[in-house]
């Protein structure tokens, strides 16, 4: 009798387990039953009472009671939160936070909440970690954080060397001397990289940490979505700051003349279309394979889109416009024959662009901040093109695009990464709650979450990192008088004040963002990189001023 009720017993326990494992939720109800289960098997050996059908009885009638109970709970509970309130749809799961379907009474308290979703603070049982879609927030330390920076970093910076050594020596082509409006040009199309590739790889980095691909198929409709997006953004930026570069420069040079403003418009969309599509292919191959390795790519992606996305960009513009600049004269019509070819595949990147959901609401949605950055990228533009005939500031050209790409690159590390943040630990519209509402300049970098210590990180590479890109430069121009100490500490001063106030805003921004519904992937990065490129410009020009006045 002992050995057949002890067997029934136990079999019951399996089957209560597995009873509960198709229920809806995973409750502490559950557990209970199963410690009850143990006990009352170990008091069968000392109580010979009850019998085995009793036993089984009683066991049958309480589990199918707990069980209707707890269905019904969850009803109500689903019901509940799907009313509308808080926003957003409670959809219950049928496994543990750790994806398994088996329990043990020893790993639940009774702190510990009843269901796992992200409409709840924390998701994992006795635990601290938020989840999304049943997937834990990656934690990084601070040398695997680092480690993970440096190297895209320094790739980036020296592509931003690379571009303002190419821009020092293009400068001096003729297109460049006879059509001066292509200097107020050189930072909108360079500022690219922040409007469309820093915030496609962050897009795109955020939904592979958060699990948003899962079959092949929806990946390869994110893709091509946010591709075709990308290239009908760029076809229309590139044609509008052309537009807004002739402008500026009727008004400062009192002289509107059409064949610069047609070439200015063909080169501008030619370029912007062509180094997209480059950069684009690329980008994605760097996401889908950073992940693949274990990196995270909301390290490596903005930093290598920015790396690739200035030296490609200038190196095409230099090229495409002194081509259509001697070709102008005999063909006059050449430039406009080309700018409207490139206009009119329009079209086919929109239709593509609606194979994605995400993509086609970004596509009515994401034109404020790409247009709003390219126009502050503009009033950079304007101040370079006023430094190329002042003989006091004709370093401006060389380094502008390597304190703007810096401060772009870092800024961007930290909005994709508090995008994430956000992602994982409330819905949109909603602020965690262990974001305060007073926001400071010093509160970034003091506190002690990953978003605090990350911008100590990258506030802690710049000054370096600017050291190793002059050193650079000096080696690779071969000059025999190194710079200064009161240049290193203009320049170095300057660097470190932009990074520092572009760090700053970035945490406000993101949060104002996500509080007010907006996606800070699609939004935040443009209007930052179009900061860094004004304050950059604006501190490097500010910087040979004062080093004219000492010197």
């Amino acid at each position: 009798m002992r050995n057949g009720c002890q067997m029934n017993s136990w079999a019951f326990v399996s089957s209560a387990q597995r009873v509960a494992s198709q229920t809806c939720i995973d409750s502490t109800a559950t557990v209970s039953l199963l410690v009850m289960c143990v006990r009352l098997n170990e008091r069968e050996e000392s109580e010979k009472e009850l019998d085995n059908h009793h036993m089984f009885s009683f066991f049958s009638f309480l589990v199918l009671g707990l069980c209707c109970l707890e269905q019904k709970e969850c009803q109500l509970t689903s019901a509940h939160l799907s009313s509308g309130e808080n926003g957003h749809q409670f959809i219950p799961e049928t496994r543990r936070p750790d994806r398994t379907s088996s329990f043990s009474s020893k790993e639940f308290s009774e702190s510990d909440p009843l269901f796992h979703n992200e409409f709840y603070g924390t998701a994992l049982a006795s635990g601290t970690i938020s989840e999304i879609h049943g997937q834990a927030m990656p934690s990084e330390s601070v040398r695997a954080l680092v480690i993970q920076i440096l190297f895209p970093f320094l790739l980036s910076g020296f592509g931003t060397v690379l571009a303002g050594m190419l821009l020092d020596v293009v400068q001096h082509w003729d297109v460049f001397r006879n059509v001066t409006e292509i200097f107020i040009l050189v930072p909108p199309l360079l500022g690219l990289k922040g409007n469309l590739e820093m915030t496609m790889a962050s897009r795109l980095s955020t939904a592979v940490n958060v699990g948003r691909i899962g079959s092949s198929s929806e990946k390869w409709n994110l893709i091509i979505g946010n591709l075709a997006l990308k290239q009908v953004q760029a076809t229309v930026l590139g044609f509008l700051a052309a537009l807004v570069a002739s402008a500026l420069g009727w008004i400062l040079q009192e002289e509107l003349i059409v064949n610069h403003v047609a070439l200015l418009c063909c080169c501008s969309t030619v370029t912007a279309f062509t180094a997209s599509l480059l950069q684009g292919i690329v980008m994605v191959g760097v996401i889908v394979g950073s992940k693949k390795v274990g990196v995270n790519p909301d390290n490596i992606a903005t930093p290598t889109a920015a790396s690739l996305g200035d030296i490609i960009t200038l190196g095409l513009l230099a090229v495409i416009s002194q081509g259509f600049f001697y070709c102008m004269e005999p063909y006059p019509y050449i430039t406009y024959l080309v700018c409207g070819f490139f206009l009119c595949l329009t079209p086919m990147w929109v239709i593509l662009s609606f194979r994605h959901p995400e993509s086609q609401k970004l596509l009515f949605s994401s034109w404020e901040p790409v247009i709003t950055a390219m126009l502050i990228s503009s009033l950079g533009g304007l101040i370079l093109d006023h430094t190329i005939t002042d003989p006091k500031l004709e370093g401006v050209v060389l380094y502008s695009p390597v304190i703007n790409g810096v401060g772009g690159n870092l800024v961007s590390i930290q909005a994709s990464r508090i995008a994430t943040y956000l992602h994982f630990h409330c819905p949109l519209g909603e602020l965690p709650g262990d974001v305060k509402g007073c926001y400071s300049q010093c509160c970034s970098f003091c506190t002690t979450g990953p978003n605090g210590r990350s911008a100590q990180v990258l506030l802690t590479l710049a000054i370096p990192g600017h050291l190793v890109f002059l050193y650079t430069i000096y080696l690779i121009q071969g000059s025999p008088d190194p710079p200064t100490p009161v240049f290193f500490f203009f320049y170095l001063t300057a660097a470190s004040t932009q990074v520092f106030l572009l760090l700053g805003i970035v945490d406000v921004m993101v949060h104002c963002l996500w509080k007010c519904g907006r996606d800070p992937d699609s939004f935040s990065i443009p209007y930052l990189t179009a900061l860094a490129d004004l304050l950059g410009t604006g501190f490097l020009t500010l910087c040979f001023l004062l080093m004219s006045l000492v010197t």
